[in-house]
């Protein structure tokens, strides 16, 4: 089943996220935004990925992040909030 992977960074807006997703008629998932991304290239259903807002700065010491490889992959990544700032970051952009 096609999907889309929400990789969760603590928003409070995660769970209305993969509904409005599933209102599209698109199956999401949500799983914790250090899910490994061996786990990402295995699942052939992956068609795009989220990554949520959260409470962090990206240029906190103990600020999470997933793998940057998410940005090598053969779908779009979409970022929210602190997600968007994350991208940005991992780009080499200032945020």
């Amino acid at each position: 089943m096609k999907k889309v992977l929400i990789l969760d960074f603590g928003s409070q807006y995660t769970q209305l996220i993969a509904r409005k997703v599933r209102e599209l008629s698109v199956y999401s998932e949500i799983q914790p935004y250090n899910y490994p991304i061996e786990r990402i290239r295995a699942d052939g259903d992956i068609r795009a990925i989220i990554l949520s807002g959260g409470p962090a700065s990206v240029y906190a010491k103990d600020a999470p992040h997933c793998d940057a490889e998410i940005l090598h992959l053969r779908f779009p990544v979409l970022g929210i909030c602190y997600g968007l700032q994350l991208l940005a970051y991992l780009l080499n952009g200032e945020v």
